[in-house]
């Protein structure tokens, strides 16, 4: 038996189910930034790579936190936070460049989208 790990906020259970759909949606794009982030972060070069290595670190640190929070909070409310590469895939609305490794503007250009 799966324990009831909601918080009781005063929020009606129709309601509730609509914000962890929201949360979840948000957490998929949150997931697929984070990742795209990263992977900035691994394959960025040029002259302004130590700047951008760090500065891409430091955006998927923020990321990481924002992600877990949102799944966190999706889980208080009574739902389940989505969880699979498919899933956040699949639900996530940013756009991959699969295959592509962009110079180091395009990729900044590429995450402000």
């Amino acid at each position: 038996m799966e324990k009831d790990v909601r918080t009781d906020i005063g929020v009606k259970d129709d309601a509730r189910k609509k914000l962890v759909e929201i949360l979840n949606m948000r957490l998929c794009d949150e997931y697929v930034l984070y990742t795209k982030t990263r992977n900035f972060h691994w394959n960025v070069i040029g002259p302004r790579f130590s700047r951008l290595h760090e500065f891409f670190e430091e955006q998927y640190e923020i990321l990481d936190e924002i992600v877990d929070e949102v799944a966190e909070r999706a889980r208080q409310l009574g739902g389940k936070s989505l969880g699979t590469l498919e899933e956040f895939a699949r639900h996530s609305s940013i756009n991959e460049h699969l295959g592509q490794y962009p110079d180091a503007q395009t990729m900044i250009s590429n995450l402000l989208k």
